[in-house]
């Protein structure tokens, strides 16, 4: 197969969110405010599980490579949407849409392979706690992510090659805020057949391993957890996986209602306005969610921000004292 490219267009028109012209002042402030407070959480998240030596553990290197990911993949989407806004432009380039898409489907699968790979995490350490440290190597986990960002890197990649080989002659206005599979292929004047094939095979298995790996994990977390006798060891068991569910439920329950809703109520809009749940909502919530719900992370962030308000008074003194007897000097 020649991957020649047949587009006669050089750029896109990005029609955004359907507000009117008014409200545009308000749409940036909202999503400005979302996407710091996105960034901002995340790192927040990864710089406390790196400072705390208590928390590098598999779960946690887990977490940091999800809370990597929601930044790159609230990035790719707002900061484009953010800037239009601004300029009161539309406008993105052929290539930097294949390129927005490539990233937004990149980000977009690996946040669901990590998710179902801290599933199989929070199994081994609830259903085979004797056999966790072990099964759980420093070894596998490295080989879990990697993999994950190898096959997801990989399976982008075809999908843009694939949408690089379309005729894009019949329109150039997306009804999006940015550049995603299904209003690409709306676009295309030649037959997506080829592409939609490999949207259905590959992409269906990938999602379909993803669903299949967190509902076999849960399924088997739930019946070890009915088993325990007391209603404290319980609370405790599920309290270990309740973080990670509650962002599961976010994830997938978003993304399904966008890509698998019925095609009679379904429209580019509506489309649209769907998408910033999973592309900026979810991403927003995730760091509350571990940070309120999880113990470790909040004693992390507490010990953190205690020492930093610490040490700014003592620092203070220190200097204090120094300039009251100066090196050398004399009162």
């Amino acid at each position: 197969m020649e991957w020649e490219n047949l587009t006669s267009v050089s750029e896109f028109f990005l029609l955004g969110l359907p507000v009117q012209p008014e409200q545009q002042e308000v749409l940036f402030g909202l999503f400005l405010s979302m996407y710091l407070i996105t960034v901002a959480g995340n790192l927040l998240i990864i710089l406390a599980i790196i400072a705390d030596a208590q928390l590098h553990t598999p779960m946690y290197f887990f977490l940091v490579n999800l809370s990597l990911t929601d930044t790159c993949f609230v990035s790719t989407t707002v900061p484009k949407m953010l800037a239009n806004i601004w300029i009161q432009s539309q406008v993105i380039s052929y290539a930097g849409c294949l390129s927005q898409l490539y990233f937004f489907l990149l980000f977009g699968m690996l946040e669901a392979f990590l998710l179902a790979v801290m599933a199989y995490d929070r199994y081994v350490a609830i259903c085979h706690p004797l056999h966790y440290i072990m099964v759980m190597s420093p070894g596998l986990c490295v080989c879990l992510v990697s993999a994950s960002w190898i096959v997801t890197a990989l399976s982008s990649l075809l999908h843009t090659l694939l949408l690089d080989s379309l005729s894009f002659c019949a329109g150039h206005e997306i009804p999006h805020f940015f550049c995603d599979v299904n209003p690409l292929l709306s676009l295309s004047c030649t037959d997506p057949f080829t592409n939609e094939l490999v949207i259905f095979t590959v992409g269906g298995l990938m999602g379909l391993v993803c669903v299949l790996c967190l509902i076999i994990s849960y399924m088997s977390i739930f019946s070890t957890i009915l088993k325990i006798p007391s209603a404290q060891g319980k609370r405790k068991a599920f309290s270990t996986c309740s973080s990670h569910l509650s962002v599961v439920s976010l994830f997938f329950g978003t993304s399904f209602c966008v890509y698998f809703s019925p095609p009679s109520t379904r429209s580019a809009q509506k489309g649209a306005v769907a998408s910033v749940m999973y592309t900026v909502v979810t991403p927003m919530l995730n760091p509350f969610i571990y940070s309120l719900r999880n113990r470790d992370i909040k004693s992390s962030l507490r010990k953190k921000f205690s020492v930093s308000s610490l040490s700014l008074p003592i620092y203070s003194a220190q200097l204090h004292h120094h300039d009251a007897h100066p090196v050398g000097g004399h009162q």
